[in-house]
Protein backbone atom coordinates (compact mmCIF):
# COMPACT_ATOMS: atom_id res chain seq x y z
CA UNK A 1 0.00 0.00 0.00
CA UNK A 2 1.08 3.48 0.20
CA UNK A 3 0.15 6.16 2.67
CA UNK A 4 2.81 8.53 2.09
CA UNK A 5 2.05 12.70 2.36
CA UNK A 6 -0.89 12.57 4.15
CA UNK A 7 -0.41 16.22 5.54
CA UNK A 8 -2.37 19.12 3.86
CA UNK A 9 -0.90 20.09 0.15
CA UNK A 10 1.00 16.65 0.02
CA UNK A 11 2.71 17.35 3.45
CA UNK A 12 3.47 15.77 6.51
CA UNK A 13 0.98 15.16 9.12
CA UNK A 14 1.33 18.15 12.18
CA UNK A 15 4.16 18.78 9.62
CA UNK A 16 6.58 16.44 10.85
CA UNK A 17 8.13 13.54 8.21
CA UNK A 18 9.07 11.09 11.68
CA UNK A 19 5.23 10.97 11.55
CA UNK A 20 3.97 10.34 8.37
CA UNK A 21 2.65 6.90 8.25
CA UNK A 22 3.55 5.37 5.08
CA UNK A 23 2.65 1.65 4.62
CA UNK A 24 1.70 -1.60 6.50
CA UNK A 25 1.68 -4.90 5.63
CA UNK A 26 0.85 -8.72 7.77
CA UNK A 27 2.16 -11.61 6.37
CA UNK A 28 2.69 -15.04 7.26
CA UNK A 29 6.58 -15.97 7.65
CA UNK A 30 8.12 -17.96 4.98
CA UNK A 31 9.33 -21.07 6.04
CA UNK A 32 7.00 -21.44 9.54
CA UNK A 33 2.76 -21.17 9.64
CA UNK A 34 3.34 -20.37 13.04
CA UNK A 35 4.59 -16.79 13.04
CA UNK A 36 3.53 -13.53 11.09
CA UNK A 37 5.28 -10.79 10.38
CA UNK A 38 4.07 -6.99 10.93
CA UNK A 39 5.86 -3.99 9.11
CA UNK A 40 4.75 -0.33 9.39
CA UNK A 41 6.82 2.16 7.28
CA UNK A 42 6.97 5.90 8.34
CA UNK A 43 9.32 8.70 7.68
CA UNK A 44 9.82 9.00 4.02
CA UNK A 45 13.35 10.22 3.22
CA UNK A 46 12.06 13.04 0.91
CA UNK A 47 9.66 15.20 0.92
CA UNK A 48 6.90 16.82 -1.76
CA UNK A 49 5.75 19.78 0.24
CA UNK A 50 8.19 21.45 0.73
CA UNK A 51 10.58 19.32 -1.98
CA UNK A 52 14.07 18.17 -0.57
CA UNK A 53 15.40 15.43 1.78
CA UNK A 54 13.74 14.78 5.45
CA UNK A 55 15.74 14.75 8.96
CA UNK A 56 18.78 12.25 8.90
CA UNK A 57 17.33 11.09 12.49
CA UNK A 58 14.92 7.90 11.70
CA UNK A 59 11.78 8.17 14.68
CA UNK A 60 11.26 10.70 16.61
CA UNK A 61 11.69 10.52 20.14
CA UNK A 62 8.75 12.50 21.52
CA UNK A 63 6.45 10.05 19.46
CA UNK A 64 4.70 6.73 19.60
CA UNK A 65 4.49 4.42 17.03
CA UNK A 66 1.48 2.10 17.23
CA UNK A 67 0.53 -1.22 15.37
CA UNK A 68 -3.50 -1.58 16.66
CA UNK A 69 -5.11 -5.17 16.41
CA UNK A 70 -9.32 -5.86 16.65
CA UNK A 71 -9.42 -9.51 17.06
CA UNK A 72 -13.39 -9.59 17.46
CA UNK A 73 -14.37 -7.76 14.44
CA UNK A 74 -16.13 -4.46 16.09
CA UNK A 75 -13.25 -1.87 14.88
CA UNK A 76 -12.01 -1.43 18.28
CA UNK A 77 -8.34 -2.34 19.21
CA UNK A 78 -7.93 -5.65 21.81
CA UNK A 79 -4.11 -5.62 21.36
CA UNK A 80 -1.10 -3.03 20.50
CA UNK A 81 2.29 -2.82 20.15
CA UNK A 82 3.73 0.27 20.93
CA UNK A 83 6.86 1.33 20.19
CA UNK A 84 9.01 4.19 21.66
CA UNK A 85 12.88 5.44 20.23
CA UNK A 86 15.42 6.90 22.42
CA UNK A 87 17.04 10.18 21.37
CA UNK A 88 19.93 10.00 18.90
CA UNK A 89 22.46 11.92 20.71
CA UNK A 90 25.11 10.03 20.13
CA UNK A 91 24.26 8.75 16.53
CA UNK A 92 21.89 5.96 17.46
CA UNK A 93 18.59 5.36 18.56
CA UNK A 94 16.96 2.25 20.46
CA UNK A 95 13.79 0.95 20.32
CA UNK A 96 11.04 -0.08 23.50
CA UNK A 97 8.31 -2.28 22.07
CA UNK A 98 5.30 -3.25 24.67
CA UNK A 99 2.46 -5.09 24.17
CA UNK A 100 -0.80 -3.48 25.69
CA UNK A 101 -4.00 -5.89 26.27
CA UNK A 102 -7.38 -4.96 26.57
CA UNK A 103 -9.27 -2.09 26.99
CA UNK A 104 -6.27 -0.36 27.72
CA UNK A 105 -5.49 -1.18 24.27
CA UNK A 106 -7.91 0.87 22.19
CA UNK A 107 -6.95 4.10 24.06
CA UNK A 108 -3.72 6.93 23.80
CA UNK A 109 -2.06 5.95 26.84
CA UNK A 110 1.46 4.16 26.79
CA UNK A 111 1.22 1.23 29.14
CA UNK A 112 1.47 -2.93 28.54
CA UNK A 113 4.67 -4.61 29.67
CA UNK A 114 7.80 -4.68 27.82
CA UNK A 115 8.27 -7.30 25.35
CA UNK A 116 11.44 -5.90 23.76
CA UNK A 117 14.00 -3.18 25.14
CA UNK A 118 16.92 -1.43 23.53
CA UNK A 119 16.92 -2.92 20.25
CA UNK A 120 19.45 -1.19 18.02
CA UNK A 121 18.05 0.80 15.02
CA UNK A 122 19.69 0.17 11.49
CA UNK A 123 21.08 3.42 9.65
CA UNK A 124 23.03 1.60 7.02
CA UNK A 125 23.07 -1.45 5.11
CA UNK A 126 23.59 -3.54 8.13
CA UNK A 127 20.11 -5.41 9.17
CA UNK A 128 20.63 -5.32 13.05
CA UNK A 129 17.35 -7.48 14.42
CA UNK A 130 17.02 -8.17 18.53
CA UNK A 131 15.68 -11.87 19.21
CA UNK A 132 13.31 -11.47 22.71
CA UNK A 133 11.46 -14.88 23.76
CA UNK A 134 9.42 -15.40 20.67
CA UNK A 135 9.37 -11.71 19.21
CA UNK A 136 12.03 -11.02 17.04
CA UNK A 137 12.22 -7.09 15.98
CA UNK A 138 14.11 -4.80 13.69
CA UNK A 139 13.56 -0.65 12.91
CA UNK A 140 15.62 1.33 10.48
CA UNK A 141 15.89 2.90 6.87
CA UNK A 142 15.07 0.77 3.93
CA UNK A 143 14.23 0.81 0.32
CA UNK A 144 10.70 2.76 -0.39
CA UNK A 145 8.45 0.05 -1.46
CA UNK A 146 6.44 2.52 -3.52
CA UNK A 147 6.62 3.72 -6.89
CA UNK A 148 4.82 6.42 -9.13
CA UNK A 149 5.07 9.34 -11.10
CA UNK A 150 4.66 12.17 -9.01
CA UNK A 151 4.89 14.88 -11.55
CA UNK A 152 2.49 13.10 -13.51
CA UNK A 153 0.08 12.45 -11.03
CA UNK A 154 0.18 16.22 -10.26
CA UNK A 155 -0.34 17.22 -13.79
CA UNK A 156 -3.78 15.81 -14.64
CA UNK A 157 -1.90 11.82 -15.08
CA UNK A 158 0.40 13.63 -18.08
CA UNK A 159 2.79 11.04 -17.26
CA UNK A 160 6.97 11.80 -17.26
CA UNK A 161 7.99 7.99 -16.65
CA UNK A 162 9.93 9.09 -13.80
CA UNK A 163 9.40 7.19 -10.71
CA UNK A 164 10.05 9.17 -7.63
CA UNK A 165 10.50 7.09 -5.00
CA UNK A 166 13.22 4.99 -6.57
CA UNK A 167 16.12 5.73 -5.05
CA UNK A 168 13.90 6.81 -1.78
CA UNK A 169 13.64 5.28 1.44
CA UNK A 170 11.68 4.91 4.68
CA UNK A 171 11.93 4.27 8.10
CA UNK A 172 10.35 0.22 8.61
CA UNK A 173 9.41 -1.31 11.49
CA UNK A 174 9.03 -4.64 11.78
CA UNK A 175 7.53 -6.99 13.84
CA UNK A 176 7.65 -11.23 13.67
CA UNK A 177 5.10 -12.43 16.07
CA UNK A 178 3.59 -15.99 17.09
CA UNK A 179 0.35 -16.51 15.60
CA UNK A 180 -0.92 -17.28 19.27
CA UNK A 181 -0.09 -13.84 20.33
CA UNK A 182 -2.88 -13.01 17.68
CA UNK A 183 -5.52 -15.26 18.53
CA UNK A 184 -5.55 -17.47 15.78
CA UNK A 185 -7.82 -16.03 13.62
CA UNK A 186 -9.01 -13.24 11.08
CA UNK A 187 -7.89 -10.01 12.50
CA UNK A 188 -8.00 -6.60 11.36
CA UNK A 189 -4.75 -4.32 12.15
CA UNK A 190 -4.36 -0.30 11.25
CA UNK A 191 -1.33 1.87 12.12
CA UNK A 192 -0.83 5.24 13.76
CA UNK A 193 1.37 7.74 15.23
CA UNK A 194 1.43 9.70 18.07
CA UNK A 195 2.94 12.82 18.93
CA UNK A 196 3.67 13.62 22.43
CA UNK A 197 1.67 16.73 23.87
CA UNK A 198 2.86 19.69 25.34
CA UNK A 199 0.62 19.20 28.44
CA UNK A 200 1.77 15.33 28.39
CA UNK A 201 -0.63 12.82 27.07
CA UNK A 202 -0.25 12.25 22.90
CA UNK A 203 -1.86 13.31 20.13
CA UNK A 204 -2.88 11.26 17.22
CA UNK A 205 -1.31 12.45 13.91
CA UNK A 206 -2.29 10.08 11.51
CA UNK A 207 -3.46 6.72 11.26
CA UNK A 208 -4.64 4.27 8.38
CA UNK A 209 -3.92 0.61 6.89
CA UNK A 210 -5.47 0.77 3.53
CA UNK A 211 -4.32 2.20 0.59
CA UNK A 212 -4.23 6.44 0.30
CA UNK A 213 -7.79 6.57 1.71
CA UNK A 214 -7.51 10.23 2.97
CA UNK A 215 -7.14 11.66 -0.28
CA UNK A 216 -10.85 10.78 -0.62
CA UNK A 217 -11.78 13.32 2.20
CA UNK A 218 -9.82 16.67 0.95
CA UNK A 219 -12.25 18.47 3.71
CA UNK A 220 -12.38 16.31 6.25
CA UNK A 221 -8.92 14.67 6.29
CA UNK A 222 -7.66 15.51 9.53
CA UNK A 223 -10.98 14.49 11.43
CA UNK A 224 -10.43 11.61 9.43
CA UNK A 225 -6.35 10.84 10.32
CA UNK A 226 -7.20 11.63 13.59
CA UNK A 227 -10.33 9.36 14.20
CA UNK A 228 -11.08 5.66 14.88
CA UNK A 229 -11.68 2.94 12.78
CA UNK A 230 -14.84 2.15 14.74
CA UNK A 231 -16.07 5.92 13.99
CA UNK A 232 -15.61 4.93 10.11
CA UNK A 233 -19.37 4.90 9.22
CA UNK A 234 -19.50 8.88 9.58
CA UNK A 235 -16.98 9.42 6.43
CA UNK A 236 -18.92 6.80 4.56
CA UNK A 237 -21.28 9.89 2.58
CA UNK A 238 -18.02 12.08 1.74
CA UNK A 239 -15.82 8.78 0.40
CA UNK A 240 -19.28 8.24 -1.78
CA UNK A 241 -19.34 11.71 -3.22
CA UNK A 242 -15.38 11.44 -4.15
CA UNK A 243 -15.85 8.10 -6.09
CA UNK A 244 -19.18 9.18 -7.91
CA UNK A 245 -17.64 12.81 -8.37
CA UNK A 246 -14.19 11.39 -9.74
CA UNK A 247 -14.46 7.47 -10.28
CA UNK A 248 -17.48 7.53 -12.30
CA UNK A 249 -19.64 5.32 -9.90
CA UNK A 250 -23.80 5.80 -9.67
CA UNK A 251 -24.98 7.52 -6.66
CA UNK A 252 -26.11 3.89 -5.29
CA UNK A 253 -22.40 2.12 -6.62
CA UNK A 254 -20.56 5.10 -5.18
CA UNK A 255 -22.44 4.40 -1.59
CA UNK A 256 -21.79 0.66 -2.02
CA UNK A 257 -18.19 0.47 -3.00
CA UNK A 258 -17.54 3.35 -0.13
CA UNK A 259 -19.29 1.02 2.53
CA UNK A 260 -16.31 -1.89 1.31
CA UNK A 261 -13.17 0.70 2.12
CA UNK A 262 -14.30 1.59 5.61
CA UNK A 263 -13.85 1.15 8.66
CA UNK A 264 -10.42 1.37 7.45
CA UNK A 265 -8.85 -1.73 8.66
CA UNK A 266 -6.51 -4.50 7.35
CA UNK A 267 -7.55 -7.72 7.17
CA UNK A 268 -5.54 -10.62 8.12
CA UNK A 269 -5.84 -14.42 8.77
CA UNK A 270 -2.75 -15.79 10.15
CA UNK A 271 -3.55 -19.18 9.73
CA UNK A 272 -3.75 -18.78 5.73
CA UNK A 273 -1.05 -18.75 3.65
CA UNK A 274 -0.25 -15.95 1.92
CA UNK A 275 -1.81 -14.94 -0.93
Amino acid sequence: MSHHYSGPDFGFPLGNAQLDFTDLYAFPKPGDSEKSILIMNVHPSAGESPPGPTTIEPFAPAAMYELKIDTDGDAVADIAYQVRFSPSGDGAQTATVRRVDGAQAAGTDEGGHIIVERAPVSTGREVRITKAGEYRFFAGWRSDPFFCDVEGAKNNLRFTGDDFFADKDVCSIVLEVPNSALGMKEIRLWARTLAAGDGGGWTQAERGARPAQAVLLPEERDAYLAGEPAEDGRFIAAFAHALEHTGGYSPAEARRVAGTLLPDVLFYDPTRPAS
